[in-house]
């Protein structure tokens, strides 16, 4: 790339993915609202009509690490093209389809689509962006997809109430193009210059297997019975199949995940706290639109508007989450996150009055939100830039993983207990229990980051850090 066109390329890359990045987070977060209407419209069940959000989780959860992987191999450009060009057609499947089957197919093809694109997406940026400046481009593009966040209950809501549900993905084809395009005309390529255009056809078999069957087996769970043969069969093929898969990469020439990745404490460390709080900004959100429509009996327009407050906040941990970056080692905003975030969980269920209720939470928002799209961010400081998408991929397999995991057991805690007790205060006892195992675990977070950096074995967490270090200036973990 020539130099002249540096500039435009950075600006150009930074287009396609924050568009992309926000069509993702804008469609998933609308659709909550709006299943009920597509229950109605199809004369299916609303448990019938969860696979329009389930199949999407299933497809992003198991086609993560091979979307980041692909990427790094094979070209970043072309990854990225293939999933914004998959996420558009599964858009416009999804507004025509005549059926529950025809839009939970377009829906698994979405999802498909923007597990490709969203780790991508980040190692782009990372690998467009020089280091000095990709704290902040990582920052900006995370707000930029969080104000889909922010705005996604709200157009649910919105459009559910009025045109129909088939206008939030007429709104995801457009803009999805507009992103499709920004990336063919400015996204420049890059991939790991190291490793041979070799796919682990085998392990992205197995890894696939037993992500679906993980899925699967908490998705439907609460309907089999936890200890019914078919939830038990699943969680069997996934036990089997996740043992091959880690097998099979400790023998790999090639492996689809480099096994050492788990070796850096930090990046542990920070995956581990970004996946709790993705846990508990999923439980949350739910358990919130459940109060606020079962109990508070809001419209899901109205209930949508509740949730501006918070939303916008998620939306601004991006860049503030950025700026703290510059300041302050990964894994100390990954513990403030968690400080925030338990706070507001354990707060939110203590008030009811809602000129206190819609602060707490917004300040629950903020937290659950800086844990999650911050981990975006560090884990591309702790790891060189050519395996940033392999980085990121594990991440985000973790993040939908374990949310998908959380609210299958959110649900059946709530079938358990709501025959004994009414529905808010089962609420309120998972979100305390939330609360509480969010700040232990940054509390946890913060005394192993101390211990390793009086030990002086914590590795440097940046590619800057490295050559410091090299230089017997060493950086703080």
């Amino acid at each position: 790339m020539p130099a002249e066109s540096t500039a435009a390329a950075r600006k150009g890359a930074f287009v396609a993915v924050a568009v992309a990045l926000f069509c993702i987070q804008l469609d998933f977060f609308a659709l909550n609202l709006a299943v009920p209407g597509i229950a109605a419209e199809f004369g299916a069940t609303v448990s019938a009509a969860q696979w329009t959000l389930s199949a999407y989780m299933l497809a992003l959860g198991c086609f993560f690490i091979i979307g980041g992987r692909v990427g790094d191999v094979f070209g970043r450009r072309g990854t990225l093209l293939a999933g914004s060009t998959l996420f558009t057609a599964g858009s416009l499947g999804c507004a025509l389809a005549s059926g529950l089957g025809v839009l939970v197919v377009a829906r698994i093809a979405q999802g498909v689509g923007a597990a490709f694109v969203f780790p991508v997406s980040v190692s782009v940026i990372t690998n467009a962006f020089p280091e000095q400046m990709r704290a902040r481009a990582l920052g900006a593009v995370f707000g930029v997809a969080n104000i889909g966040t922010a705005l996604g209950p709200f157009v649910g809501g919105g459009f559910t109430d009025g045109p129909g549900w088939r206008w939030i993905f007429w709104l995801m084809a457009p803009l999805s193009l507009v992103s499709l395009l920004a990336a063919l005309a400015y996204v420049p390529d890059s991939r790991d210059m190291s490793a041979p255009r070799e796919l682990d056809l085998l392990g992205c078999t197995l890894i696939v297997c037993s992500l679906a069957g993980l899925t699967v087996a908490v998705e439907r769970a609460d309907a089999w019975g936890w200890a019914g043969a078919p939830t038990l069969v699943c969680f069997a093929v996934a036990v089997v199949t996740g043992g091959m898969f880690l097998v099979r990469e400790r023998l790999a020439r090639h492996p689809l995940i480099d096994l050492r990745l788990f070796r850096n404490v930090p990046y542990v460390l920070v995956t581990g706290m970004g996946s709790l709080s993705n846990m508990c900004y999923s439980v949350t959100v739910f358990l919130a639109t459940l109060y606020l429509q079962g109990v508070r009996g809001l419209s899901p327009l109205q209930a949508g508007t509740a949730f501006l407050a918070p939303a916008l906040l998620v939306a601004l941990s991006g860049p503030l989450g950025a700026r703290l970056g510059r300041r302050m080692p990964p894994t100390a905003v990954m513990a403030l996150a968690g400080a925030v975030a338990g706070t507001g969980m354990y707060a939110l269920t203590q008030v009811t009055a809602w000129w206190l209720y819609v602060p707490v939470f917004a300040w629950c928002g903020l937290g659950l939100g800086l844990g999650w799209t911050f981990s975006s961010v560090a884990t591309q400081q702790v790891v060189a830039p050519a395996r940033a998408g392999e980085a990121s991929g594990v991440l985000l397999t973790f993040l939908v993983t374990l949310g998908a995991i959380a609210l299958a057991g959110t649900a059946a805690a709530i079938s358990a207990m709501t025959p004994q007790r009414p529905p808010e205060e089962a609420y309120d006892a998972i979100l305390r229990c939330g609360g509480v195992a969010v700040l232990a675990t940054a509390v946890v977070v913060m005394a192993v980051r101390h211990r390793l950096a009086a030990a002086g074995t914590t590795p440097p967490l940046s590619i800057r850090a490295r050559g410091v270090a090299g230089r017997g200036r060493g950086r703080r973990p």
